[in-house]
């Protein structure tokens, strides 16, 4: 199953013909459809229209029909329906005209400052009585359905791009990983070292006093409390599974956004622990590169549905 991001875009139009008997070289578009849809991240799925009065009913159906496609996401959604290039301007009966210009003696009686109607308002307010033949609904069921087709698949291949660049990131972060590995043991032996020559330096100025058992012991404790202040082995592998499930939840697909958002987290917890015990230069660098990676990562998955 593919990853989606929830960033995406998709344009439609469609010019359906005029069913009126005549033969398809004769006939003439009778409107042009357009339909727009565009979505960024969020984290819920939240839905906006922009459609003109006369087709507010099929926001309903709109609705149902982008939710069961798409789970996540701010999305926005446009339609239009424009006269083609065949159609014809006609101009208003007399009825209409007489019901408007009464309409606005009216107004203005009750507001003289209210600006006048313009031709192109009259035009505009008469427009469903030119004859224009309006499009049925499954025209624009079959428009949205093509738009919303179209998005999953900008989708897609967007969350295709995201796949790839968290998966390298993965693997950047298993290198890490495995640099810190080693470093650890060396450290502890190192400090064991530094430690018995302390307490060898201490026997040596002994006088035969207790003084000598005193400094090993202290320097045993001492080794004792750094290892285990250092100890970076159940964070690695902690990390080395968060990895695992990552890469996992990337090639399975489908609605993983909340689950790697989640997987970020703990990731960056477990790097903010590496960088608290670092003992030397090279983890504290360690660290900070993952921290670095882990935050390239996180803006990324943001954007995966």
């Amino acid at each position: 199953m593919p990853v989606y991001s929830m960033t995406g875009y998709a344009s439609v139009q469609h010019s359906p013909l005029a069913s009126d008997g005549e033969s398809p070289a004769n006939a003439a578009p009778t409107a042009r459809l357009g339909f727009e849809i565009r979505s960024v991240n969020s984290r819920f799925l939240d839905l906006s229209f922009r459609l003109p009065e006369e087709l507010r009913q099929l926001e309903p159906g709109l609705r149902e029909l982008i939710t069961r496609q798409i789970k996540r996401g701010k999305v926005e959604v446009r339609a239009s329906q424009d006269a083609g290039d065949g159609a014809t301007l006609q101009a208003p009966n007399h009825q209409a005209l007489q019901k408007i210009a009464a309409l606005q003696d009216k107004i203005q009686d009750w507001l003289p400052d209210a600006r006048p109607l313009s031709v192109a308002d009259v035009l505009r307010m008469t427009a469903g009585s030119s004859g224009q033949a309006a499009p049925d609904e499954a025209a624009w069921v079959q428009l949205a359905t093509q738009a919303v087709d179209a998005l999953r698949e900008a989708r897609a291949r967007e969350g295709a791009r995201l796949t790839e660049m968290l998966q390298g990131h993965i693997e950047q972060l298993r290198s890490l990983a495995e640099q810190a590995v080693p470093l650890v043991p060396q450290l502890v032996e190192q400090q064991r070292q530094r430690f018995l020559e302390r307490w060898k330096d201490a026997m040596a100025l002994a006088d035969g006093s207790h003084l000598p058992e005193a400094a090993r012991d202290r320097a045993l404790t001492e080794a004792t409390a750094f290892a285990i202040r250092i100890d970076v082995a159940e964070e690695l592998t902690r990390l080395r599974s968060h990895l695992d499930e990552l890469s996992r939840l990337l090639t399975q697909g489908g609605d993983i956004g909340k689950r790697l958002d989640f997987l970020i987290q703990e990731l960056h917890r477990e790097a903010n622990t590496l960088g608290s015990k670092s003992a030397v230069l090279e983890m504290t660098r360690i660290s900070v590169d993952m921290k670095v990676l882990i935050e390239q990562m996180r803006e990324q998955v943001q954007n995966i549905e």
